[in-house]
Order: C-alpha cells, then sequence, then structure tokens
C-alpha cells in the first residue's frame, strides 16, 4: 500500500478558495479520491480521478470544485472553490484498487485501499 500525505488545509470565510494536495510515496496507476468526514457524520464521496484523468463528482461540490493529478509528482490536488460551510470537515485522499472505476464504484469506500491522515478544512460564514 502506497503512504499518503494530504496537505493545504486551514480556515477560510466562505466564497474563498483552498488548494489541497495529496502526495503519493510511489508512483501510483490507479485511480484516486478524496473523501471528508465532519463531526457526528458518515465518511462521503467528494471526487475522484482515474489513472487517465477521467474525474468523478459528488453532486454537492460539482462545478466549485475540481480535482486533478500530475504523475509525474505522484501528486494529486483538490482544487475547491466558493466554498461553503457545509464544506467544513477532514479531507482525505484515498488510493483505489484499480485504474478505472466501474459504474458508480468511485464513491464507495471500499474500493480504496490506502488513506492519508486527513487536513482540515474550515469555512467560516
Amino acid at each position: 500500500q502506497v503512504q499518503l500525505v494530504e496537505s493545504g488545509g486551514g480556515l477560510v470565510q466562505a466564497g474563498g478558495s483552498l488548494r489541497l494536495s495529496c502526495v503519493c510515496s510511489e508512483r501510483s496507476s490507479n485511480g484516486m479520491g478524496w473523501f471528508r468526514q465532519a463531526p457526528g457524520k458518515e465518511r462521503e464521496f467528494v471526487a475522484a480521478i482515474s489513472w487517465s484523468g477521467g474525474t468523478y463528482y459528488a453532486d454537492s461540490v460539482k462545478g466549485r470544485f475540481t480535482i486533478s493529478r500530475d504523475n509525474a509528482k505522484n501528486t494529486v490536488y483538490l482544487q475547491m472553490n466558493s466554498l461553503k460551510p457545509e464544506d467544513t470537515a477532514v479531507y482525505h485522499c484515498a488510493a483505489a484498487t484499480t485504474p478505472f472505476f466501474a459504474g458508480t464504484s468511485y464513491r464507495e469506500v471500499r474500493n480504496y485501499n490506502s488513506w492519508g491522515q486527513g487536513t482540515q478544512v474550515t469555512v467560516s460564514s
């Protein structure tokens, strides 16, 4: 399993932007995803990207967040714009078990086998 380290979280006002980064310990040819978990809530899917660059988003972030990857740097990014207080959560990067996603498998936690420790994002109103 690869080691994943997230960075880029912080405190921002509503309407602001943040860019999260996730560095992998080794080159991965699998899909990658971002999930988030707010206090008292289950971990939820945010965005995913296949090895070839296909992207998938939760309806709640579509049009505001952009996931991308730089395979040369073993890094995945999550650009978050127009942030809302309901985006407040710990954001986790995850490595999928396959290069591509079948159906809506990108949404399922069980399809990822490596997780980062998370980075806190707090959006104030």
